[in-house]
C-alpha cells in the first residue's frame, strides 16, 4: 500500500513494512499528537501472514494545536469569542484547525460558560447544537474520554466544534442541556455508550442499553462478548474467548 498524495510522506521503521495512507505527523505544518504506532490490521503475531495486512503500520494520532492566523472566518470567530469571554485564555486547552473545521478544546470547568457565550453573543450566535459525540482514547493518559459538540450559527452561516476531555478516573463533564435543551438525549447516549457523567443533566439514564446493563459498550476496553455457535459439528466460541489477535 502506497500513498501518492503530495505533502503526506510515509514512514516505516523496518524494511518491508508499509505505512497505511495517513498524513505524516508534521505534513500540515502542525505537529500531531502521536499516542501509539500499531502494526497489522488485526494485531496477529503468532502465524504466517498471507493477506499482506500484517505489514501495515498505523499511527494513533490527533491533530495538534493550531497557531494564528487560523484563516478565513476562523479568526473572526476566535476574535469574537475572545471579546465576549475575557477568561478565554484560561478556558482553552488549545485550538485545532483540521479538515476544514475549527475546534475549541475547552477545559471542562469552563464548558457551560463558553457554550452560553457562543450561543448568546450577537457576533457569534451559534443557536443550534447538532448533538454530542463521545470518543475513548485509552492511550491519551489523563484525558482518555473526549466529548465533542458541533455547533451551527444560522444567523452567520458558520460552524464550529467544541471539545472537552476528562480522565477515566474522573469521568465527569458539565451538562450543556441548560444551554442547548436538545442535547438531552445526546448526552444520555454518550453516558450510555462511554460512561461520561454529565453533571447537572436533568435525567441521566441509559437510552440504548437496559438500565441494569454492566459497562459502556463503545469504550475500547469493553469486552467483545458474543455467544458460542455450533457449525457442522464444530464449536465456535464467542469473540472474546477466541485466539488472541492483539499480539
Amino acid at each position: 500500500m502506497t500513498d501518492r498524495t503530495e505533502g503526506s510522506p510515509l514512514e516505516a521503521k523496518d524494511a518491508g513494512q508499509q505505512l497505511e495512507a495517513q498524513p505524516s505527523p508534521t505534513a500540515s505544518g502542525v505537529p500531531n499528537e502521536v499516542f501509539q504506532t500499531r502494526q497489522g490490521m488485526f494485531g496477529g503475531r503468532s502465524g504466517g501472514d498471507t493477506s499482506g495486512y500484517g505489514r501495515i503500520v498505523r499511527r494513533v494520532q490527533l491533530p495538534g494545536a493550531a497557531q494564528r492566523p487560523y484563516g478565513g472566518t476562523f479568526d473572526v470567530i476566535a476574535d469574537a469569542l475572545e471579546r465576549a469571554y475575557p477568561q478565554l485564555d484560561e478556558a482553552l486547552e488549545r485550538v485545532v484547525v483540521d479538515r476544514g473545521e475549527l475546534t475549541f478544546v475547552v477545559r471542562r470547568g469552563h464548558l457551560p460558560q463558553v457554550m452560553r457565550t457562543l450561543r448568546d453573543d450577537p457576533a457569534l450566535r451559534f443557536e443550534l447544537c447538532l448533538g454530542a459525540t463521545g470518543v475513548h482514547f485509552p492511550e491519551d493518559t489523563g484525558r482518555e474520554l473526549h466529548v465533542t459538540w458541533p455547533l451551527l450559527s444560522i444567523t452567520h452561516n458558520r460552524r464550529v466544534r467544541v471539545e472537552t476531555t476528562c480522565p477515566d478516573a474522573d469521568p465527569h463533564v458539565p451538562s450543556v442541556v441548560a444551554v442547548y435543551p436538545t442535547d438531552d438525549w445526546h448526552e444520555r447516549e454518550v453516558w450510555d455508550m462511554f460512561g461520561v457523567v454529565f453533571d447537572g443533566h436533568p435525567a441521566l439514564t441509559r437510552i440504548l442499553m437496559p438500565d441494569d446493563w454492566p459497562g459502556h459498550p463503545q469504550r475500547k476496553d469493553y469486552p467483545l462478548g458474543g455467544i458460542p455457535v455450533e457449525y457442522k459439528g464444530a464449536q465456535i466460541p464467542p469473540p472474546d474467548e477466541r485466539r488472541s489477535y492483539s499480539g
